[in-house]
Order: C-alpha cells, then structure tokens, then sequence
C-alpha cells in the first residue's frame, strides 16, 4: 500500500510541469488595417465658437499579447482633426482641417470568449502634420471688411494664423469589442477619445491663444490578421 502511494506521488509530482504548460498562455502576434470617421474641434482659450468638423482616418494595426488579458498596440494612422466654426444663422462659413500622421502606443485589455471580445486601449500618442486646409466663403485675411461680418466678441486672428507647432502629442483611451472569424482572423469595432496636450499655436504670454489643443472622437472598423 505504501508502495502504491508512493508511486502516485511521484506520478502527480511529475504532471506539474505538463500542467503548468497547459496554463500558460501562448503569445501571439496581428497585423490589421482600420479605417473610419473622425469628429475633431480645438479648445481654445480665450474660447472660439465652434462645433465638431467631420473626417475620416484609417491605418495600419500591430497587435501582441504574451499576456492572458494583456497586451501592447502600435499603430500607423492617417487622422483629419481641425475645427469648424459656428455662426449661428448668419450665412458665413469657416473650418480648418489639419491632417496627421499619427503614432500611437496603447496599452491593450481585453475579456471574453474565443469567439467575441470587449478591449480597452489606453496609451499616449504622437502626431507630425502632413497638409492643412482652410475652407470659408469670406476673406480671411480681413474679415472685419466683410458685410455684416460678426466680429463682435468673436475671435478673427486664428482664421489667417500659421500652424507653429507641427508636432502633436497627446493620450488616447478607446473601447471596442472584436469578433472572430477563425483562429487568424478578427473583425474590430472601436471608438476612441483623443486629447492633445500639445498646443497648435503659440501660448506665450504675448500670444493671441493661452491654450489651442485639440481633441478628437474617432469610430474604425478594422480587420486583424494574426501572423504567430
């Protein structure tokens, strides 16, 4: 009898390492593209009227979780932010678009099942601007000279002002939940909040602007491809 207990202990010793590998989680590595729409508007400061301009944005996805519930996100992205301008019922019109290259790294958590998964993404951003756009149906560069132009308590400088910090930088935080197809592929539904902490114009004290950063609302579809 001792013999036999023996033997069982020896035999159950032994499964630990068997069990320990059935437990831990193979890492694996996705590429994806996304594409979607973004709605962006700057907080200025002294304020600006405004409401959200529309855009879209789209990029390449890199994925890896070595972690059960845990990993890393890197992307590539092409990003429309800027800032549409309101006038009430007067006929004028006013947006700046601003388009970036957008890096972000984010942190990646996620829960669910095998076939469909809720995510948060949370992680700091870097933006280098590619081209800007003004769109108005008055002159920018004199609109006080403008027929019933409503410059009373309405900001003006920020029409004709150019761009001085080309660099953007900011955090991003964004909840999504992605369905799989297989064992390699994955469709992705994900909105994202975008809160620059860099400035687009200048903030010194001689400055128009204390404050001119801009935060964005972005809504992607994406598809992910898992390599490893």
């Amino acid at each position: 009898m001792k013999k036999a207990i023996w033997i069982f202990i020896i035999l159950f010793t032994c499964s630990f390492p068997k069990i320990e590998a059935q437990e831990h989680y193979a890492a694996n590595f996705s590429v994806g593209v996304k594409a979607g729409a973004s709605l962006s508007r700057a907080m200025f400061s002294p304020g600006v009227r405004q409401s959200f301009l529309p855009g879209t944005t789209g990029g390449l996805m890199f994925r890896y979780i070595e972690e059960n519930h845990f990993g890393l996100i890197a992307e590539i992205n092409y990003v429309d932010r800027g800032w549409k301008e309101s006038f009430d019922e007067l006929p004028f019109a006013f947006s700046r678009r601003l388009s970036y290259l957008q890096i972000p790294l984010l942190a990646h958590i996620y829960f669910g099942s095998d076939r469909a998964k809720f995510f948060f993404n949370a992680g700091p951003e870097i933006g280098f601007l590619l081209k800007e756009k003004t769109d108005a149906n008055f002159d920018i560069a004199n609109p006080g000279a403008v027929e019933n132009f409503p410059t009373a308590n309405r900001n003006t400088e920020q029409y004709a002002m150019p761009i001085k910090n080309k660099i953007d930088y900011g955090i991003s935080a964004g909840i999504g939940a992605e369905v799989n197809l297989n064992p390699k592929n994955s469709l992705l539904l994900e909105g994202r909040f975008y809160y620059g902490l860099n400035n687009i114009f200048g903030a010194n004290k001689k400055d128009v602007f204390a404050a001119s950063n801009g935060i964005s609302i972005l809504v992607t579809l994406g598809y992910m491809f898992r390599i490893k």
